[in-house]
């Protein structure tokens, strides 16, 4: 979607997104015009995320919380993405809902999906920035390396860190540290 997005219509986006009644471990996201529905993760796809929200839990700042697959919604862009780890205000609790301001998160990480990898690699590439998220940590175990996109401006990511498993990821502030990538898993070939 090129042009801004009318709010009436993403009202009705997240409405139909929201009357939607998933299989037992899917999630919807609803990104522009579309409404993405996808399966649960793989083990392998759980274990790296333990392995990462470990590390990120040992250096969050005390008024953060770590969220797993909480809707975050942007409605200047139109925007419903479910990421697999944010970390995200713990005054956002007093606010109740299912969804978080976008522009409240202090991170997101993916995992790719080995079944739907652009949506993580190109879709949420270019949504994350548009929607305030000031870092994208994406991992992708069919390829085995580690992106980490800061600086959002002027809808895009301005830096890009890449590396592979083994590598040492600088974790900028607020959790400053260096994300270890030894213990992550690829999925079979």
């Amino acid at each position: 979607m090129t042009g801004p997005v009318i709010p009436e219509r993403h009202a009705q986006l997240l409405a139909y997104a929201s009357s939607l009644t998933p299989p037992s471990g899917w999630k919807i996201e609803v990104s522009g015009d579309e409404v993405i529905m996808m399966a649960g993760p793989s083990v392998i796809h759980q274990r790296n995320l333990l392995v990462v929200r470990e590390q990120f839990d040992r250096h969050r700042p005390a008024e953060l919380m770590p969220s797993e697959n909480t809707d975050l919604a942007s409605p200047h862009t139109g925007t419903l993405r479910n990421p697999d780890l944010t970390y995200i205000p713990l005054a956002v609790v007093e606010l109740g809902g299912n969804e978080v301001s976008a522009d409240l998160a202090e991170i997101t990480v993916e995992i790719v999906s080995p079944s739907n990898p652009e949506n993580d690699l190109v879709g949420k590439v270019r949504d994350y920035p548009r929607m305030g998220v000031p870092l994208y940590l994406l991992i992708d175990p069919r390829e085995g390396t580690v992106t980490l996109y800061s600086e959002p401006a002027d809808g895009t990511y301005r830096q890009r860190w890449i590396g592979k498993f083994g590598d040492t990821v600088p974790i900028p502030a607020p959790f400053d540290f260096d994300l270890a990538t030894t213990s992550l898993i690829r999925y079979p070939s």
